[in-house]
Parts: structure tokens; sequence; C-alpha cells
């Protein structure tokens, strides 16, 4: 079963969504031990100048970091641990998920992973459309977690 996280970011944080998705990432490729491949990350981003967006901060969002990523149609997914997708594609993607959707609905495919992780930044419509596919996720019964951050 999908374990969900939700990332919540506390008042008072000068960052959005985005930034916290590129913290996201970072922390979960580095995660892996120096002996294993880092988990792969598909990251949902619907709206594609939003995606292209994401792709331009990973690239830039830290000068010390590198995450190699690309987004879905413009890079070799064999070769390329960290995809944004605006479609949930490639299929063979099970891992982590992370959800940058403004929709309410929750993504038709997030069961196939193995970790689903939620950034919510301050604005209001995130935050409502977060609340609803939490209490998706609650009734469903998907372990949930919280995660206040900086």
């Amino acid at each position: 079963m999908t374990r969900v996280d939700f990332y919540i970011l506390k008042e008072g944080s000068r960052n959005d969504r985005f930034r916290l998705s590129c913290r996201l990432v970072e922390r979960i490729y580095k995660s892996a031990p120096t002996s294993e491949q880092p988990p792969r990350v598909l990251i949902y981003c619907p709206a594609s100048q939003q995606a292209r967006h994401l792709d331009r901060l990973l690239w830039s969002f830290r000068e010390d970091s590198f995450l190699p990523h690309g987004l879905v149609g413009e890079t070799d997914p064999a070769l390329t641990p960290i995809l944004i997708s605006t479609d949930g594609q490639p299929e063979a993607e099970d891992q982590v998920l992370i959800n940058l959707s403004p929709s309410p609905e929750v993504p038709p495919f997030f069961s196939r992973f193995e970790r689903l992780c939620e950034p919510l930044d301050h604005d209001a419509e995130i935050r409502q459309a977060g609340r609803k596919r939490y209490l998706y996720y609650r009734d469903c019964g998907y372990p949930l977690e919280h995660h206040h951050v900086n």
C-alpha cells in the first residue's frame, strides 16, 4: 500500500511548493546508502509551464547540488532517475511520486507507487485541494504522515 507523506510549509516560510519539492527530491535522492541506487522519483506536474519552471529550479535551487532530472519526452527515462511528468508517464515508474497537481482529485495512477509526497504551501487553493486529497487517502485507509517544514 502506498505510504502518503504531506509536507506542509510553516507559516512565515518564504518558500513555495516548487522549492519545497526541490528540497524533497534532494533529500530522497541522497537518502540511499552509497552501495545502492538512489530511489527513482516521478514528479507529477500537469501544467507544462509549471513543469518547465520546476525543471529550471532543479538546475539552480542550490549551487552545490546536482540532481539528474529531466522532462518526460525530452530525456531518456532509463538514464534519468528524477523525471518531471505532465501525465504520469512513464508507467514503469513506481518508487516515489511527488504530486504538484493543484487539483483536489488524487492522481489516478498514485497507487502504483511505494511512496507519495504531497507538498503544500500557503496558497489557500492549494491547501484546500490538499485537504480534500488527505480525506480521500484517509478514508481509503492509506498510511498518512505529516511533516511541517520551514
